[in-house]
């Protein structure tokens, strides 16, 4: 008991705060782009596979970077990185406001990947730096500042945005300019953590052999595709599906995506804290798998089941993200930034290719097929049944014959 209040102790929520914050005001810059498709799609006169290149600029600029911020900063720490992402969303903000063409818009949804790919693996570092060993409920304030920004964005888009029209984007590079402000503060706290004496290295938590190691990436990767492509289908598709299929208006189409990007802020929230609890391995196999029903039954249901079951998905699926980080944190000890940078990279780039993918599906095929076809994607959790159990002394060798069930 003593050792859980010490670790709460130096817990530094302050800097959490920050940081899920400025999660917060990021993820709103970035959803705006989004929300705004509606928008761009009529005045520019854009089909559905150009609506996913938008989308694919924006994510692809920040998977491929993100990686490598993360490997290089694990070697040279940059505490003021964070403001630096920020004046590049700021940029971008601008630019979207102003483009008139086709190709500026693919700029300036590049700038603002440029500035994600920065900010999302130094902001995992600090998070795990100011956690006080709760990783889990770390990771989840930070990400839960992002999901919220992301639901908060289309409500947004629907006042300010569509009646006010495209321009009105620049008034929400404030944000980014605040986001600058906070972030240099917590650049201050970053540098004067790593000018303290350093304590000594703490033990790895696993003896798992390099091939496992290998093996249990490559299922992670596989479970984030399944997790990436499906939310790419409702996030990016959501409102033109509820359109067509249901006959409903751009505004309430737009309610509806903030209904399920609440849930996803919800799932997110309760992920990491959960999976500190009972485990990780059996958060992301519930919240993966568990939610197949659902997302199986979606196709065929009233709008009202629609909303209900959008709720249910999107809580479900992002209580494994948290989960999913801390997880290959775990796996991987020392190499946090290239860990972050790889999984929150590889999010973003699965879901700029879903996004393109999808709309030349829609293109094709309709957007009604594609959401049927989507649903089928979270069988893939089945494969969580070989991730190994890190807070057992015996992973390796259970790992290697992997149960028929959820380990705990």
């Amino acid at each position: 008991m003593t050792t859980a209040h010490s670790a709460a102790d130096r817990t530094a929520f302050k800097v959490l705060g920050a940081i899920s914050f400025s999660h917060f005001l990021n993820d709103t810059m970035q959803s705006l782009l989004i929300a705004s498709y509606p928008l761009f799609k009529s005045e520019l006169h854009l089909n559905f596979a150009q609506i996913g290149l938008i989308t694919l600029a924006f994510q692809f600029t920040a998977s491929l970077l993100q990686p490598v911020v993360g490997a290089y900063t694990d070697r040279h720490p940059k505490p003021f990185s964070l403001s630096l992402g920020m004046g590049f969303t700021l940029a971008g903000l601008l630019l979207l406001s102003q483009a008139t063409t086709f190709p500026l818009l693919l700029l300036a949804a590049a700038l603002v990947g440029s500035g994600s790919s920065i900010f999302h693996p130094e902001a995992s570092r600090v998070a795990r730096m100011a956690s006080g060993g709760r990783h889990g409920l770390a990771q989840s304030i930070f990400q839960v500042g992002g999901n919220a920004g992301a639901a908060f964005g289309p409500l947004l888009a629907a006042w300010v945005v569509l009646p006010h029209g495209q321009k009105s984007l620049a008034v929400f590079s404030l944000f980014a300019l605040l986001a600058m402000i906070v972030l240099a503060g917590v650049g201050i706290w970053y540098r004067d953590q790593h000018r303290r004496p350093k304590k000594a290295a703490a033990a790895a938590g696993h003896n798992l052999p390099r091939k496992l190691v290998r093996r249990t990436l490559a299922v992670l990767m596989a479970l984030m595709f399944s997790k990436f492509f499906y939310l790419a289908s409702i996030s990016s598709y959501l409102i033109f599906y509820l359109m067509q299929h249901y006959g409903i208006g751009t505004q309430e189409a737009q309610y509806h995506l903030f209904y399920f990007l609440f849930a996803v802020a919800a799932g997110t929230l309760l992920g990491g804290p959960i999976g500190d609890r009972i485990g990780r391995k059996r958060v992301i196999w519930l919240s993966i798998l568990g939610v197949a029903p659902f997302t199986l039954a979606l196709p065929y249901v009233s709008l009202a089941a629609s909303a209900g079951l959008t709720l249910i998905i999107g809580f479900m699926l992002a209580s494994a993200f948290p989960a999913m980080v801390v997880y290959a944190q775990e796996l991987m000890p020392g190499k946090v930034g290239t860990v972050s940078g790889l999984f929150f990279g590889l999010a973003f780039g699965l879901a700029g290719i879903g996004a393109a993918v999808l709309g030349t599906l829609a293109d094709r095929w309709g957007i009604e097929t594609v959401y049927a076809l989507c649903s089928f994607l979270p069988l893939i959790g089945l494969l969580a049944v070989f991730l190994p159990d890190l807070r057992s002394g015996a992973a390796a060798r259970g790992a290697m014959h992997p149960a028929a069930t959820p380990a705990k």
